[in-house]
């Protein structure tokens, strides 16, 4: 049976779990999901002693963080569907600034039905497949503080589960 990994993310307790467990360098930078449905996923990224850089922002690989989740997120929802699994991988990384990151920052992704085409496509095929997604953050007043765009690159083995 898959994974059914929007439960875990929606869960108070599961998703600290999760990120404590497999990502403990944005758990313990106070990287959070806030918001995940197939198609969108909300991240935010707290600016604390844990996150900080010496000009008193968030210092950007905290800011990748939770730009990167919230495009992995939505990867993870329609990967873990298949069977057999695939894999995933960030093949490339982009990213503008446009303000400094003083208080919380709030990355979205909206391209949870390019992701689900995407990797439909990989399973379909069995050729790998990328894609590119927009992940933007904004502060606490909605104003746009950085932009990342995430590749992906999905990729099933050929061989289905016989079970």
């Amino acid at each position: 049976m898959p994974v059914n990994i929007l439960n875990i993310l929606k869960h108070p307790v599961k998703s600290r779990m999760f990120l404590f467990y497999k990502l403990p360098s944005a758990y313990f930078s106070g990287v959070r999901v806030r918001e995940v449905e197939e198609t969108h996923c909300k991240v935010s990224v707290p600016y604390k002693w844990f996150s900080q850089n010496p000009f008193r922002s968030t210092y950007f690989a905290c800011l990748a963080m939770a730009a990167e989740m919230s495009t992995g997120v939505l990867a993870m929802t329609h990967l873990y569907k298949k069977d057999p699994r695939g894999s995933m991988l960030v093949t490339a990384l982009q990213s503008e600034y446009y303000k400094k990151a003083k208080g919380r920052t709030v990355f979205t992704c909206s391209q949870g039905r390019q992701f689900e085409e995407a990797v439909n496509l990989a399973y379909e095929t069995g050729e790998p497949i990328t894609l590119m997604a927009e992940s933007i953050g904004t502060n606490e007043n909605g104003e746009q503080v950085a932009k990342f765009i995430i590749t992906w690159s999905f990729k099933f083995n050929s061989k289905k589960s016989t079970l």
